[in-house]
């Protein structure tokens, strides 16, 4: 059993709109073809990852180091003999072997695209679902039929008013999503005001309540704005307030955390298990209403995540309930349904083809459910398989 190509190029994901810091109109990703000599139904088996949005591809760092260490690595050493399959820690090691630690940013991003291929090979060659392989090692079998998911959406478009967000939130709620998501911060604070109370009404005439709407800062705000935005927002009853304060700095959130009664959320920008020890040592964070936004396909994959849930989470008071990965992306759904975590983000509409989920898999009041594909179920998604395999050959 071995290796025998790993192909990566980059794929544009932009799109015209904005959050309160950053525009996608340069936006771009990784994407991951892993080869193996492995036969499944008459063909070798092909594993596939992808970055996540809000950062860049990292082909660089792939091509001149990752790649190089992987290719030039004994194939005993990547096997794992136990399961007769690849080894996801063994083949981390490899290729983070000569890595200072610290300074988790953009080699986190390339890690984790790669790793996303290795576990949807890992998978395929089980011939299981990932979500069924993350169950029988990771969680005693046990399982979610059901998944909590979100869109991520409610961001700033050029020219977009009142009633450009509450059509793109009815869109979503049409498709069968119960609790949205609004980004914030990129306006006045007046202005996010009224666009908050203009989704807070639409959810009530469709049935719903203000507390099925989140909304996300990005960062951007300092402690005392963040502060002024935690006493309006206080009194709206919102599911959670995302990312009020930069992610690195644990005083301010902490600050913004005991003043706020509410729900937070926060992670995203955080790439390792020591940083999110971090925040839940200094951060203020509470574990009976916050959560905790780690995205895998950025903080060097789903292997690292399971390392952060044996030493990190579990020591330190947390359920795995409160964990909910940012990225919308199948391989964040599948750890949510194998691992039992709080949910998943979806990015029905933007993007594309990498946000989102599988071709024809309903959203029934907020939750949804997985097919019994083989790996990540990338093949069950056309419009991503067919770029996937237009980009990598």
């Amino acid at each position: 059993m071995r290796i025998t190509d790993i192909r990566e190029a980059v794929a544009p994901i932009a799109s015209p709109m904005r959050n309160a810091y950053i525009a996608f109109d340069t936006m771009s990703a990784s994407v991951i073809a892993l080869h193996t000599d492995v036969v499944r139904e008459g063909k070798p088996v092909v594993g596939y990852g992808f970055s996540s949005n809000g950062r860049y591809a990292q082909g660089g760092i792939l091509r001149e180091r990752f790649l190089p260490r992987l290719h030039n690595a004994d194939p005993a050493t990547l096997v794992d003999a136990d399961h007769d399959n690849l080894d996801p820690f063994a083949i981390q090691r490899t290729v983070l072997a000569n890595e200072k630690p610290g300074g988790h940013g953009d080699r986190a991003h390339a890690a984790g695209a790669l790793d996303m291929a290795v576990w949807d090979a890992v998978a395929k060659i089980a011939g299981k679902p990932l979500w069924r392989v993350l169950s029988e090692r990771y969680n005693s079998k046990h399982f979610d039929t059901k998944i909590f998911v979100y869109p991520g959406g409610g961001y700033y478009y050029p020219g977009k008013e009142l009633e450009g967000l509450r059509g793109e939130m009815t869109t979503y709620l049409d498709q069968g999503y119960k609790a949205v998501k609004m980004k914030i911060g990129g306006a006045s604070m007046e202005t996010d005001l009224e666009r908050i109370d203009a989704v807070i009404d639409l959810l009530r005439g469709r049935g719903g309540a203000s507390t099925d709407l989140a909304v996300d800062a990005n960062g951007r705000f300092n402690m005392r704005t963040a502060l002024r935005y935690a006493e309006s927002l206080s009194a709206r009853d919102l599911l959670w307030f995302e990312e009020a304060c930069d992610p690195l700095d644990y005083q301010a959130n902490a600050v913004v955390a005991h003043a706020y009664p509410g729900a937070m959320a926060t992670g995203e920008n955080l790439f390792s298990a020591v940083d999110a020890r971090n925040l839940l040592r200094y951060g203020g964070l509470r574990p009976d209403r916050d959560w905790i936004q780690l995205d895998p396909a950025l903080s060097y994959g789903l292997t690292h995540y399971l390392d952060l849930l044996r030493t990190v989470i579990k020591p330190m008071g947390w359920l795995r309930r409160r964990l909910i990965p940012h990225g919308g992306h199948q391989l964040a759904l599948h750890m949510a349904a194998g691992l039992q975590l709080g949910g998943s983000e979806s990015y029905p509409g933007v993007f594309q083809p990498y946000g989102g989920f599988a071709d024809g898999v309903p959203i029934i009041e907020g939750y949804t459910t997985l097919p019994d594909l083989p790996g990540l179920g990338v093949e069950g998604k056309a419009e991503l398989i067919a770029d996937l395999r237009r980009r990598l050959g």
